[in-house]
């Protein structure tokens, strides 16, 4: 049984807590936001830019599924391209780099800035934990994300984004705003080994993380938190809702995916 997009036995009082507690700790990162403040007038006025940066344009979002581990990306070597979360641990393998990085799992910007600050390519990251980062990284702008109990699609960066239970969705917006006509998505396996409460904090047990393309993507004794696979397909629906009511198209190439929402596309044919 599932009351909106909850499964009853998914609903306890330490998770209404926690919800609760959240949107309490956020007031004053709401607050700053919204305050005419260098920092966050800055990032606004840097994320006002990007706004139909790329009409009409092509371009790949690449999610961190296992099926991405197995790929031929170098077709994608000339395509602009987003990377989401630990998507830098494949570069070593890859013959480039992504034009865009995109993360707002707080629980990844608190236990990687290190490696995430030093990545090379412009990078939109969760206003709520700037201050992990260095505020003269010119390569660097937050975004900030709502906290109502129901997503949206933000269709510019005037308003915050909705997170939609997943960074891929993040990423779905600023392509949007960016005047992306087509958006292929690959990595998307919307699957998962590991059961439990979703976005409930957990210490990673085991040895190889196999839900993700690179064992140790959440290394043993790293935070993590199941996703919400429910919220994730509403809120794509949005997505695609959004896409096709202006011409434009998502497209899900990835492996064997198991994404009930987007129109399939065959990645080597679209090349």
């Amino acid at each position: 049984m599932s009351f909106n997009r909850f499964l009853i036995s998914e609903l306890s009082l330490s998770r209404f807590y926690n919800a609760f507690k959240r949107r309490i700790v956020d007031i004053p990162d709401a607050f700053a936001w919204h305050m005419n403040i260098s920092r966050s007038r800055v990032t606004r006025e840097n994320l006002y830019s990007f706004q139909g940066r790329h009409l009409g344009q092509r371009c790949f979002i690449m999610a961190n599924g296992p099926s991405l581990a197995n790929m031929d990306l170098s077709p994608l070597a000339n395509e602009t391209t987003f990377g989401l979360n630990r998507l830098y641990l494949l570069f070593e393998k890859l013959s480039f780099q992504p034009t865009y990085y995109v993360c707002v799992n707080e629980l990844v910007l608190e236990q990687f800035s290190s490696e995430i600050g030093a990545l090379r390519m412009h990078k939109f990251l969760n206003w709520n934990r700037r201050r992990l980062f260095n505020a003269d990284n010119a390569l660097i702008d937050f975004v900030r994300l709502s906290l109502r109990l129901q997503d949206k699609f933000a269709r510019n960066f005037q308003h915050p984004l909705y997170s939609g239970g997943t960074v891929t969705y993040v990423a779905l917006q600023i392509a949007y705003i960016m005047g992306f006509s087509e958006v292929v998505l690959i990595g998307l396996d919307h699957s998962f080994a590991d059961t439990g409460i979703p976005n409930k904090v957990e210490m990673r047990q085991s040895e190889t993380d196999v839900n993700h393309f690179h064992p140790n993507y959440f290394p043993k004794g790293s935070k993590w938190q199941l996703p919400d696979l429910k919220r994730s397909e509403l809120a794509y629906a949005l997505a695609r809702q959004a896409f096709e009511r202006d011409g434009r198209q998502i497209l899900d190439a990835t492996v064997n995916g198991k994404c009930p929402v987007f129109k399939r596309a065959d990645f080597d044919s679209l090349f």
